[in-house]
Formats: structure tokens, sequence, C-alpha cells
């Protein structure tokens, strides 16, 4: 698809933190210093393992959704638009020591994503327990 993008080069864990987020609007995380890309993580109660395996069926039963890559602390997706197939990679980083789950959701292509990584992630925290 034109809108696809390319897959990023700088996602993953590195030195205990995800990605940071560009300049522009169309990023959130969890680990983002500035108001205006900061979001909380997620938190659990349950065992680490209970929680991934929680967030990972949230992610699936959502539409045009893709799991890229998995591990027992991180999980890396692609959200598809509906109208014109523009990508958004999501990250999350399972951090055991504080019981809580990083994330990062930021659009591959343009400028303003009018909201809809931020509203994705509390989509997924609204649905995760």
């Amino acid at each position: 698809m034109v809108f696809a993008g390319k897959r990023p080069n700088n996602l993953g864990i590195s030195n205990g933190k995800l990605a940071s987020c560009p300049n522009s609007p169309n990023c959130v995380s969890s680990h983002s210093p500035d108001a205006s890309h900061q979001i909380a993580p997620l938190t659990f109660t349950s065992t680490p393992e209970e929680a991934i395996t929680n967030l990972k069926q949230i992610i699936e039963s959502l539409p045009r959704t893709k799991i890229i890559t998995e591990s027992k602390d991180y999980l890396y997706a692609e959200f598809k638009s509906a109208l014109l197939g523009f990508v958004d990679d999501v990250e999350f980083y399972l951090d055991r020591s504080a019981n809580v789950i990083h994330v990062r959701s930021a659009s591959r292509l343009g400028q303003s994503d009018l909201g809809v990584n931020r509203k994705r992630i509390e989509t997924i925290r609204a649905n995760f327990k």
C-alpha cells in the first residue's frame, strides 16, 4: 500500500526504554518526558505472564492489527487505518520490577494523527485488566 511507509529501524528496547517520539504530534510514549507525547503506562496486578497474555488478546481482537515481534517482555504490532491503510507502529514493553507495561504508539507517515495513537492506547487500557 502506498500509505504504509517503511517499517522504522529504531524500534525495540534500548537501555530499558522504548524509542523516543519524533517532534511531530503523531506519537505517544510512556517514556516521553514532554507533556504532548506523554501517556501513562499500563498497570497490572496479575502476574507479568498473565498481563502480557491479556494484552496480546486485546491487540489481536482489534481490527487491522498484526503482531510483528513478540518476546516474553515485548510486543510490537502494526495497526492499519481503515481508509487509506496508514500504518502505526505500536510497542509494549513489560517492566517486571514496576508492574507496568510501557507503551509507544507512532504513525509512520504524516504530521498529525488527529489523536488516533493516544485514543488507541486508551482503548487498550480500558480493556486491560
